[in-house]
């Protein structure tokens, strides 16, 4: 297993500073993009380390064409940090936890999961869908960083929002599939909010919220989109009662031995960033 050179643990501690104005669009919009938060050794160090874990781990064997929809988005990869201490160093990043907490405006978050998202060449969409629909989670204060392991330009499907649809209680109750994409495109067309779609930097990073509406388009290069992806909860976050079934399998997979209307404090879920 690879040493993490001294630059990059300097780099995932060393702060980001989050102007007003930032935290202000992430507090209307709940999302954002930001600039040069990784460096591009740093990517490229984490690119190799995370795609070979993901060739360990990754145990599927349907061709692409033979998948459903949801197969063709992407290959996924769940809590890379706990099988390989290298990711670790990524997951557990001081640097990103700290804009998750002050985009969020609370005094610290815990880790909820990581996950890895390849999109293979030729992979189909990203469905629409919010997040929180999985998450047995008592309050909105979530938020995924989403790290592309390279630049991703539009035609290798990088992640799309539709900015401030956080509001939207229609489609919630919808896993991400075919329904998903069909009801929440024809709900959003009807809107004002406005449809993002932007390529992604080398280094560019990603925070949504767990109830915004977002998507990703099919990668029509032959490569490999790789994405890291941490979610993280107020450190305070509560277990509510599961709504769904994919709710009470989240439950008892990403905060095995939590209690229903306690803190969620367990082995996989540390506190990442503290004020």
């Amino acid at each position: 297993m690879p040493t993490i050179p001294e630059s990059i643990q300097e780099k995932l501690a060393a702060p980001y500073d989050l102007s007003k104005e930032q935290i202000e669009f992430y507090r209307k919009n709940q999302f954002i993009k930001l600039k040069a938060v990784l460096d591009t050794y740093t990517l490229e160090f984490f690119n190799e380390v995370i795609s070979k874990q993901v060739d360990l781990m990754n145990k599927e064997q349907l061709a692409l064409e033979d998948r459903n929809t949801y197969g063709k988005a992407f290959l996924q990869l769940f809590n890379l940090w706990c099988e390989n201490k290298v990711v670790k160093e990524l997951i557990f990043s001081k640097r990103i936890a700290k804009i998750a907490t002050d985009l969020m405006q609370v005094e610290g978050v815990r880790l909820y999961h990581d996950q890895a998202l390849f999109k293979e060449g030729g992979g189909g969409i990203t469905p629409w869908h919010a997040d929180q629909y999985y998450w047995p989670l008592s309050t909105d204060k979530t938020i995924t960083a989403w790290i592309p392991l390279q630049a991703t330009p539009l035609e290798m499907g990088p992640l799309e929002f539709s900015s401030g649809s956080h509001v939207i209680v229609e489609g919630r109750e919808l896993e991400i599939g075919d329904e998903s994409e069909a009801l929440i495109q024809k709900r959003l067309r009807v809107t004002d909010f406005e449809h993002v779609i932007e390529p992604f930097d080398v280094g560019e990073i990603s925070f949504h919220s767990g109830w915004i509406f977002h998507r990703a388009g099919e990668n029509k290069t032959k490569a490999m989109r790789k994405v890291m992806t941490i979610i993280y909860m107020d450190r305070d976050m509560t277990l509510k009662n599961p709504d769904n079934k994919n709710q009470e399998n989240d439950w008892h997979t990403w905060c095995p031995g939590a209690a229903i209307g306690k803190i969620i404090d367990t082995p996989l879920n540390p506190v990442i960033f503290e004020k």
